[in-house]
């Protein structure tokens, strides 16, 4: 049976998946027509070349980051759903975000979830300089949060591991303390934990505020 013609937005999902998993050196004009099951210069016709391909994956990724859509009753809870779905984002794609970083982009790139952020801080009362330090604020904590994931998972094997370094002792006495840290690390949950924390900061005694910060308590709401 013969194959349905190919299509641009066909070659350029199947160029980003194979940048996602092997990042963008394996991305090839010959691999990618491989994996499609045509001819390279069917590849040319629909994207160019390999420059053109890179920079149409680029603007791929800046767009995909457009479709971040705040969800929840208050703003607070809706500003802890744009970050979660900010991190979402950036951990799914992180070779293609880096293209974006090398191409100067990455403003533009957080621009549409900067643009829901200032709406919820509108939204809870807040104005001017402290709306702007509010958005500036849940940007930088996705982002330092995610380069710190991405370190510890790129990370070497640690020799003591963690678990191996605390004992009461260490952790002053407090046994239930030292179980905790000894524990894996349930990554979504502390960001969460944390998110929730800076916004109800940011948003005490914002003239929307409901004195706890008006964000569900439920581990995983958004």
């Amino acid at each position: 049976m013969a194959r349905a013609a190919l299509t641009r937005e066909e070659v350029l999902e199947a160029a980003a998946a194979l940048v996602r998993q092997h990042g963008p050196d394996a991305l090839t004009m010959r691999k990618l027509a491989a994996e499609l099951g045509t001819a390279v210069t069917s590849i040319y016709w629909h994207v160019g070349n390999r420059e053109s391909l890179l920079d149409a994956l680029v603007e791929r990724t800046v767009a995909d980051l457009d479709t971040i859509r705040p969800r929840g009753a208050t703003p607070a809870e809706r500003l802890v759903s744009v970050a979660r779905a900010l991190r979402r984002a950036l951990r799914e794609r992180p070779h293609l975000v880096a293209m974006v970083h090398e191409r100067g982009l990455t403003e533009r790139m957080f621009l549409p979830a900067q643009r829901a952020l200032v709406h919820e801080a509108h939204a809870a009362g807040l104005r001017g300089a402290r709306a702007a330090r509010a958005v500036r604020a849940v940007q930088f904590q996705v982002v330092g949060y995610v380069l710190v994931e991405r370190n510890r998972e790129r990370a070497p094997a640690q020799s003591p591991a963690e678990e191996e370094l605390w004992s009461g002792e260490d952790a002053e006495s407090d046994d239930p303390l030292a179980r905790a840290l000894a524990a894996p690390i349930d990554t979504e949950r502390l960001f969460v934990d944390s998110v929730r924390a800076l916004v109800d900061g940011l948003l005490a005694g914002a003239p929307g505020d409901t004195g706890d910060g008006g964000v569900g308590r439920g581990p995983y709401s958004q």
